[in-house]
């Protein structure tokens, strides 16, 4: 097959790009002819096809000139589009797998497609298809206020990183997107779902059921590497007497929950990462009292023995949590995780199980999720830990790689 991979940054910025980029490479390996499109930037991995990606724009921070780009690149870029259409003329693809172009490429690409009659996926890596700014949460909750297509809801709230301008023309694009040229609508063949959870949301905001389909983002350790860091594939690491949470500190991720109810058990917390939320959550860990080291950002290896050791891993979201890989990360290291029970966790996290879930928000509930780690005798404690890697044991990247490939012949058999 000839697969044309779309996604606006072509290096690991998150998650949605790590997920691109290991397809991509899956992809090559795996025999099939693949080409890629994205958005020049100086962090990009080295491409034979860099010639055709459109130009950078910088949204944060941003200059004048791209302050002037913007709602164009925005709404429906002509740039994305010229050179994307040069670039399906000259690779002729079979198909299209498109990840993350918001902003930075625009769906004007999607009209190309359309008029080649090239089928294209969607991969839904956030909620942006349903909500303008991407999260279904604003103002310290969940939101669904945009339901069904009233995206001034946006403006009112100010909902995209609180600045009415910015609301504005978030709401305007999606009205123009979804209201006015029904552009996802009329060109995307299929959309891929990392969890039920965001399929029933999906469908929810009243799209066709049938046009979604749930592949679970894969998770798997180098064994190599693992031996490295003294992981070993069937054995449980030694816990040290402390909770972990690792990854962005915002406040969707309800980091001020775990602190509050660790101070009421004087349980040790360790968080690992950087965000908007630090300086006030210094502050919450100071008035209550809690022992918190803020460790700052890690990854890789030195991430990993951090998660290893931890006597369990927290995932305290006030959000629709889809399928973070956080989660997938420390079930795989056969690590206890207390989860809120929200979106898409529970479908991995089965309360006393394999982890234990929590009521979202609520202190004293995860005050004794917290406590009954210390109850648990050893024999139970092995148990869960167990199931834990037992759990993600069948999400890995070939098993992924497998599910991709089987909707790509699909498509295309149904397409003749």
């Amino acid at each position: 097959m000839r697969i044309l991979q779309v996604n606006k940054f072509y290096y690991s910025h998150g998650g949605a790009d790590k997920y691109f980029l290991n397809l991509t490479d899956a992809l090559k390996k795996s025999g099939q002819t693949v080409a890629v499109f994205s958005m020049t930037h100086p962090k990009n991995l080295a491409s034979e096809f860099k010639q055709y990606f459109v130009s950078q724009i910088e949204f944060n921070n941003a200059s004048l000139s791209d302050k002037l780009k913007a709602p164009g690149r925005i709404i429906y870029s002509l740039e994305a589009k010229r050179k994307f259409k040069k670039l399906v003329n000259d690779f002729q693809p079979d198909i299209i797998h498109v990840h993350n172009i918001y902003h930075q490429i625009s769906p004007s690409i999607l009209d190309v497609a359309k008029r080649k009659r090239i089928p294209v996926i969607m991969h839904l890596h956030d909620y942006k298809l349903l909500c303008p700014n991407y999260q279904l949460f604003t103002q310290g909750q969940t939101c669904e206020a945009c339901r069904p297509k009233k995206y001034g809801q946006c403006v009112r709230k100010k909902c995209f990183k609180e600045s009415l301008a910015k609301s504005f023309l978030a709401s305007s694009e999606m009205f123009i997107h979804h209201s006015l040229l029904k552009i996802y609508k009329k060109n995307i063949t299929l959309f891929i779902a990392p969890s039920n959870f965001m399929k029933k949301k999906v469908v929810g905001f009243a799209w066709p059921a049938d046009k979604v389909r749930v592949v679970v983002n894969p998770f798997s350790i180098d064994e190599e590497t693992g031996k490295e860091q003294g992981i070993e594939k069937n054995k449980i690491s030694t816990a040290e007497d402390y909770l972990l949470y690792f990854g962005r500190l915002s406040k969707e991720k309800g980091i001020e929950t775990l602190i509050k109810a660790a101070a009421l058990t004087k349980t040790k917390v360790k968080l690992a990462g950087t965000g908007p939320e630090e300086l006030r959550l210094k502050e919450a860990a100071k008035i209550t009292g809690a022992r918190v080291d803020f460790l700052g950002f890690k990854n890789g290896p030195e991430l990993r023995q951090i998660i290893t050791k931890a006597k369990a891993v927290l995932i305290p979201s006030i959000w629709y949590e889809n399928m973070p890989l956080s989660l997938l990360e420390a079930l795989s290291l056969g690590k206890i995780v207390i989860a809120a029970n929200i979106g898409g966790l529970p479908e991995i996290i089965h309360n006393g199980e394999n982890g234990f879930l929590f009521e979202p928000q609520n202190i004293e509930d995860l005050k004794t999720k917290i406590s009954l780690l210390d109850t648990l005798d050893e024999e139970k404690k092995q148990s869960i830990q167990k199931r834990a890697k037992e759990s993600v044991a069948h999400l890995t990247p070939e098993n992924n790689l497998k599910e991709i490939l089987n909707i790509y012949q699909e498509i295309l058999k149904n397409k003749k």
